[in-house]
């Protein structure tokens, strides 16, 4: 039986967390993206707490194409996760190919200052 686009993605993203796993010195930021939004956390995997989140749906929504909204997030992370004292993490692609709105996040997030 063929396998759902979704199906697909979380055997991936299973694969990608058998290597990859946050700890309170290196936690773990990942990426959620949805057909309307993108969505990311900074996880401490051992205690099972999200340090720090941002969206595109924050502050009721970014303007500009999802590129342009996904640098913006992965900016904002940077932000957040810099107040919470974060400064290293592990990048975590959620199962998506390293391109587009993934990799504009992960830009922008460099940008504010996150190293991975």
């Amino acid at each position: 039986m063929k396998r759902t686009k979704k199906e697909s993605r979380q055997r991936i993203h299973m694969r990608v967390r058998k290597k990859i796993n946050g700890t309170a010195e290196l936690p773990r930021l990942n990426v959620f993206r949805s057909n309307k939004a993108i969505y990311c956390q900074v996880i401490d995997d051992l205690k099972g707490h999200t340090l720090a989140a941002a969206s595109s749906l924050d502050n009721g929504g970014l303007s500009g194409n999802k590129t342009e909204q996904a640098k913006v997030v992965g900016q904002l992370i940077a932000e957040r996760a810099k107040s919470a004292g974060i400064e290293n993490v592990v990048f975590d692609r959620g199962g998506y190919l390293y391109h587009g709105r993934v990799k504009a996040l992960a830009e922008g997030a460099r940008e504010g200052g996150l190293k991975f």
